[in-house]
């Protein structure tokens, strides 16, 4: 065998699994001669077709997997698979490499997935003899060779029925094999569409990507702008609002001056208030007395009247006139000088009475100046401080009301 770099492909596969119709050895010794170049013949199935790192190998009978070679052999691939020389194939191993021993080997055909796709029949390696070439034997021996050549007959039309019927598989398996591969060329022109639809959905993407890349630059260019614009907005903003507070700051100390104001003219007012409360109470208290006074000059002027032994209600009233004033009668008395033409002067001086139109009350000219009488009428009237509107001393209730809507 000619020296190789490279290991055949084996594997661990079982007898079980080997397919050993589809390569049929031809020609086969019982015995090669030690010394010797061996060469071996091979017959290719019609549905096997060769690959390049397909082997032979010299296998030791009983071995298991493909690992257990003594030495092999490349095979030679066919220029043309279809023609009949093709299908005769043969390889030749040197005698240096083949075994030196007795022991039963055989050739077996394995492709490159180190499945075993055909095994011949035992041979051995030993010298030529005597015996090889002259075969004495007895009756007995002779028999018990036709009977295991029997066996072996049968052996053998059992061993060709499982080729037939292993041929039969190789084909189903060849034609299905045939399907997947055209299967398979059909996934390969939908996959190769898929990757040219691929890439150009790639290529457009990558467009879009590119015009993404633009807008983002472009975004991000007016948001810087747009982020200089709110801060300057926000400067004018806080400076107007720091305006603003110092002017409500401003509004709120004349506010709380204008209040400070108010307050002081609510007391000012509130003190005057008080003063003509106390001032209206001393003016009721001279009212009180001077009423009296007047009940008393009442009772003397009815106890004079009746001296004189008139009625007086029987007096008629006279209003004073100008003419009867510069005749010396007082002009300030209610139903004129029952003196007047009796004893005249001989009568007592009366004062001069006049009537409050608001409370009904007589006023004496020489008790009342003008100063009280203004005083007088001041007390019986509330006067706004505010809008110097007037309101009956009676209507307090809406006096006070109507001041305390100014404050408001």
């Amino acid at each position: 065998m000619d020296e190789t770099v490279e290991d055949p492909p084996t594997s661990a596969v079982l007898l079980d699994h080997c397919h050993f119709s589809q390569v049929i050895f031809n020609s086969v010794e019982k015995f090669y001669v030690p010394g010797g170049d061996v060469t071996c013949y091979y017959t290719l199935t019609q549905h096997f077709i060769p690959r390049r790192k397909d082997w032979i190998g010299i296998f030791r009978v009983g071995w298991k997997t493909t690992r257990e070679y003594y030495t092999f052999m490349w095979v030679t691939l066919p220029v043309d698979l279809n023609s009949n020389s093709a299908k005769q194939q043969e390889v030749q191993f040197k005698a240096y490499y083949l075994p030196k021993d007795d022991e039963y080997y055989q050739f077996c055909y394995v492709d490159q997935d180190g499945v075993v796709r055909g095994a011949s029949i035992p041979f051995q390696f030993r010298p030529e003899n005597e015996e090889d070439i002259l075969v004495v034997t007895t009756q007995g021996e002779v028999e018990e060779i036709e009977q295991h050549n029997k066996e072996l007959c049968k052996e053998n039309q059992e061993l060709k029925d499982s080729c037939v019927s292993l041929q039969k598989q190789n084909s189903d398996m060849q034609a299905e094999l045939h399907k997947k591969e055209e299967d398979l060329e059909t996934l390969k022109s939908t996959n190769k569409k898929l990757e040219q639809q691929v890439k150009a959905q790639k290529d457009c993407w990558e467009t879009e990507l590119l015009q993404l890349k633009e807008q983002n630059q472009k975004m991000a260019t007016e948001n810087e702008k747009l982020g200089v614009r709110v801060e300057q907005l926000q400067r004018e903003h806080q400076k107007k609002l720091e305006q603003t507070v110092e002017e409500m700051k401003q509004e709120e100390t004349t506010a709380m001056k204008k209040q400070q104001e108010l307050t002081d003219e609510n007391s000012g007012l509130s003190k005057t208030l008080s003063e003509n409360k106390i001032m209206c109470s001393t003016l009721q208290r001279e009212k009180e007395r001077l009423e009296k006074e007047n009940d008393l000059l009442k009772r003397e002027n009815s106890r004079l009247l009746s001296y004189m032994g008139l009625d007086f209600d029987s007096l008629p009233y006279q209003a004073p006139t100008s003419d009867q004033a510069g005749a010396g009668q007082n002009p300030g008395l209610v139903y004129g000088n029952p003196y007047s033409g009796i004893q005249e002067s001989s009568a007592p001086s009366l004062r001069t009475m006049k009537r409050c139109p608001t409370c009904k009350s007589d006023l004496a000219d020489d008790i009342f100046g003008p100063t009280l009488e203004q005083q007088h009428m001041e007390a019986l009237c509330l006067n706004c401080p505010i809008c110097d509107k007037t309101f009956p001393a009676r209507e307090k209730q809406i006096f006070e009301d109507h001041v305390f809507c100014h404050t408001l």
